[in-house]
């Protein structure tokens, strides 16, 4: 969309759990990355609040508000495959394009939902797991919707730390929730 001049204000939306790795590719594309809050609906509130025309989220949904206003599979699949067709890649080679980063996501079960800057320590084990990653992944943290439930997701090059970091501050907010 963006070679074609398709993509408007060479712009994609997308949520916050959506991988670190997209925006990396995004970046080094000339490509802006929106981020909104975890929802189909929020992608496309910003979408056309602002001007945007291709948004979506980790679950999947793909929308191109140019079509559609709501993720939409048939059409997110005959966009790909009419790029196969046009730049004659296989959908192999088309997905060596994109890397993923690791992620680990931790549900805490939670009693309370307090503020995040509210929590005793949370500030500085946060400022503490973002050096750690030295821009090379992130950490995000966020009540569910829907239950009593706090979500931690850690990304980075390495599944094995960003898991015990994941653990660590999973850990923390649990005992802190808890009383």
């Amino acid at each position: 969309m963006k070679e074609k001049g398709l993509l408007k204000k060479n712009t994609i939306v997308v949520t916050q759990m959506s991988n670190f790795g997209l925006e990396k590719k995004m970046k080094e594309n000339g490509i802006k990355v929106v981020k909104t809050d975890v929802g189909d609906k929020y992608v496309v509130e910003e979408m056309r609040t602002s001007g945007y025309n291709l948004g979506g989220e980790q679950s999947g949904h793909v929308i191109f508000l140019d079509h559609s206003t709501t993720g939409d599979g048939c059409v997110a699949a005959l966009s790909v495959l009419a790029v196969m067709r046009e730049s004659r890649k296989k959908l192999s080679e088309m997905n060596q394009l994109f890397e993923d980063v690791p992620q680990t996501l931790i549900n805490c079960r939670v009693r309370q939902r307090k503020p995040l800057e509210q929590i005793k320590g949370y500030k500085e084990l946060l400022q503490k797991i973002e050096n750690e990653l030295k821009g090379q992944g992130r950490i995000f943290v966020r009540y569910s919707g829907t239950e009593a439930v706090l979500r931690v997701l850690v990304e980075g090059p390495d599944q094995r730390k960003i898991s015990e970091l994941a653990q660590e501050m999973a850990s923390h907010l649990e005992r802190e929730l808890s009383v």
